[in-house]
């Protein structure tokens, strides 16, 4: 009991103060506030708690705040979106001392993973795609809200740069112009054909992670101006690849292979990739780096130094469909550490730029590569491989009648590091007949020119982490390029 109530006005006041306050003789006097763990991804749910000291029988309740994201009255705490590395202060505040609070900072990074889909390609089916890994893109015209949700847009880490059939795009991208002021157009050539159209320019997102206002290409078909120059046709036996969805059996192509742009120096002199594209004819033009169509991963603010992509087994025979993950970065998140990943460095120039060394039989092949683009293992021919051939679906493949059993070949990057792949090749007229679409057996003889190679394409990533970094970006196994697995 408080003594002295018949005190003068100041003596009142004096009592207030030292028995209103103290709560019964007791305070707080301080608030230790801890969030776990950080960092977390956009999105994610994570659980706080503050620890509240002081004397007497004090109340240990607090509130919580954050300065982003939300979080409930016991703590729970749900991170923003966020498109790149963002702090959040999470407060406690003690309720019977409004003066005392502790904080708290959990750092946010952006989702950095999604959805990989093997399966027979986009609708409507007039198609059965084989061994293509599909993943969803969002792009936008720049600065706006005006976007379009592409699914199907195959991965491929044998080429670089974001490119969409003109026959799928709904939303006007903004065209991209050279030095002179002109529309720039490009001729991008795969393995198996090449692709014609402008360069424009869009924000990508692909999960949460965000390349703003990145040159994209558009491709067009044969009948669509301008027409294609014959030197960008001639570089290729094969098609065009861009005259529609089932020439090209996707709706897109995002390119995550080991370099920034997709020519890079060489085009900044005189080529027959980029081309000037007045009213009058197309010709080719010297473009600047910042003018050529990039990685989209070296323009986010994070995962910005390759890529890995992962796959379950796939038995022989093959399945229907399989699902896996993309995820951007190599240790710059949990969920990408390389481990105990094998790196195998490739050169970024010369004649065998982005290759490893495959040696199969006693013969080293210095202009092999792994590549998620190419849809079997594509090798040697049959003189060499004394494999049997047939013809399916117009193409030539392996087709061994039993299968090969066990095949083995050594990889080797250029830092020295070597690896043996075993790998079994079945009959491929009964894989292409049975509607299924992932097969971990599918080989053919290589379809590019002289010199002989391997050519590691998706059934060498079934039941596999694989690692493409890209060209001089940092990581924890060593500056880009190379691949590990």
């Amino acid at each position: 009991m408080c003594r002295f109530r018949l005190l003068l006005v100041v003596g009142s006041v004096l009592w207030l103060a030292a028995c209103g306050s103290s709560n019964n003789g007791s305070a707080v006097t301080g608030v230790a506030t801890t969030c776990f763990p950080s960092p977390i991804q956009s999105s994610q749910l994570i659980q706080c708690s503050a620890l509240v000291t002081g004397t007497g029988a004090f109340v240990s309740t607090v509130t919580w705040s954050a300065s982003a994201g939300s979080i409930t009255t016991n703590g729970t705490f749900t991170a923003p979106v966020v498109t790149g590395p963002t702090s959040v202060t999470i407060t406690a505040t003690s309720t019977q001392n409004t003066g005392e609070m502790g904080t708290a900072t959990v750092v946010i990074n952006p989702v950095n993973s999604l959805p990989l889909t093997v399966d027979a390609g986009p609708q409507p089916q007039t198609f059965t795609a084989v061994n293509e890994a599909f993943t969803t893109v969002t792009v936008c015209v720049p600065n706006t809200s005006t976007c379009q949700t592409i699914d199907h847009v195959l991965v491929d880490t044998g080429s670089s740069g974001l490119r969409l059939l003109s026959s799928v795009l709904t939303i006007p991208l903004p065209q991209q112009n050279d030095s002179s002021g002109n529309p720039l157009d490009e001729c991008y050539v795969f393995l198996d054909g090449y692709v014609w159209g402008p360069v424009s320019l869009a924000d990508i997102s692909i999960t949460g992670e965000k390349a703003a206002s990145a040159p994209v290409q558009v491709m067009i078909p044969d009948s669509v101006s301008p027409p294609v120059p014959s030197t960008c046709s001639n570089r290729s036996i094969g098609q065009n690849l861009g005259n529609s969805v089932s020439a090209l059996r996707a709706n897109g192509v995002l390119g995550l292979g080991f370099f920034q742009q997709d020519c890079g120096v060489t085009c900044t002199t005189a080529n027959e990739v980029y081309y000037d594209c007045p009213a009058s004819v197309c010709s080719p033009t010297d473009v600047t780096l910042s003018q050529q169509v990039p990685n989209p991963v070296t323009m986010f603010s994070l995962d910005k130094n390759g890529v890995l992509m992962f796959l379950p087994s796939v038995p022989p025979g093959g399945v229907a469909t399989i699902s896996g993950t993309l995820i951007f970065g190599i240790g710059t998140q949990t969920n990408n550490a390389l481990q105990s990943a094998t790196v195998y460095t490739v050169p970024d120039s010369g004649a065998n730029m982005g290759a490893i060394t495959t040696t199969f039989n006693g013969v080293s092949y210095p202009s092999s590569f792994i590549d998620s683009g190419s849809s079997g293992i594509f090798f040697l021919d049959n003189a060499t491989t004394h494999i049997p051939t047939c013809t399916v679906q117009n193409l030539l493949w392996y087709c061994p009648t039993p299968s090969t059993g066990n095949l083995s070949a050594t990889n080797q990057g250029t830092n020295g590091n070597q690896g043996v792949v075993t790998f079994n090749i079945e009959n491929a007229n009964t894989l292409l007949n049975t509607g299924y679409s992932a097969f971990s057996t599918l080989g053919a003889p290589q379809r590019t020119p002289p010199p002989a190679s391997f050519d590691f394409g998706l059934a060498f990533f079934f039941g596999r982490d694989v690692f493409t970094a890209i060209e001089n970006m940092p990581t924890p196994g060593g500056p880009g390029p190379y691949v590990a697995y």
